[in-house]
């Protein structure tokens, strides 16, 4: 298991954290010695053997954790929000190291996280838990493209999937289930130009800069409605035309469960 808070033996160097299950497993003096020299070069702390966990730094303590995960050599690991004490730049770089670690050791890893770019860019598959409940388990394609519920759906994607009533939009060219309340879109698949639904018209409340696309929030009939677009223009205050594809569109019960 690899801790949060990394969970080293204070009092003990990087090599002493590192085998102490080996040691109390008892297992052979040249065995432990080939394990750790295959484990520190991986993850690149060899030079750091001798240096107690309070001259490392956080990325360097949180190796120290994963190597003394890895060098028992289990088929499972577990890891509670291992990256959750690292800066931004350094979980990114950890988060490629971790993926390259599992696929090349073929490990097993459960991976508890908050953080839905980590579990997006990491996982093979997704549990996404709410109040002690399933709401969806499925590969992070599936969970993205075909959310089981307005949770899931709200709570994966930067910015999240919008959600509002089914009436906001005037009216459809097709038949929509029965039982529809809600109606999701991506912001990713809102347009300006007109496509084949009408989402509706409004007022651009502000303009986010994100680099290579713009964040536009419109006020929809009282609905905050988001458009993630390449654009390199500021409407803030503008009317605009919100449109998208047919099949973009998600449909909700009163119960948030997809239709």
């Amino acid at each position: 298991m690899v801790f949060q808070s990394y969970a080293l033996f204070p009092h003990m160097n990087v090599r002493e954290n590192i085998v102490f299950g080996l040691k109390v497993r008892k297992v052979k003096k040249e065995e432990i010695e080939k394990r750790l020299y295959t484990v520190t070069k991986m993850l690149k702390i060899d030079k750091l053997l001798d240096r107690k966990p309070s001259q490392l730094s956080g990325g360097q303590r949180q190796r120290v954790a994963l190597a003394r995960a890895i060098i028992s050599e289990r088929p499972v690991c577990l890891m509670d929000e291992p990256l959750s004490n690292l800066d931004a730049k350094l979980r990114s770089a950890m988060r490629k190291e971790l993926k390259s670690l599992q696929q090349k050791l073929n490990l097993t890893v459960i991976y508890v996280t908050h953080d839905q770019i980590e579990a997006m860019s990491m996982a093979d598959e997704i549990i996404l838990i709410n109040n002690g409940k399933i709401e969806q388990h499925a590969e992070p394609t599936t969970i993205y493209e075909n959310p089981k519920t307005t949770y899931v759906a709200e709570f994966i994607g930067t910015p999240p999937m919008n959600i509002f009533d089914v009436k906001t939009i005037e009216s459809f060219p097709f038949k929509i289930p029965e039982n529809a309340v809600k109606v999701g879109v991506r912001p990713e698949d809102i347009s300006f130009k007109e496509d084949e639904i009408k989402i509706g018209e409004g007022e651009v409340v502000f303009s986010e800069y994100h680099g290579s696309e713009i964040i536009y929030s419109v006020n929809v009939k009282g609905d905050l409605i988001n458009a993630k677009l390449t654009e390199k223009e500021f409407l803030s205050g503008k009317k605009v035309s919100l449109y998208c594809k047919k099949s973009k569109l998600h449909f909700f019960d009163g119960k948030g469960k997809k239709l």
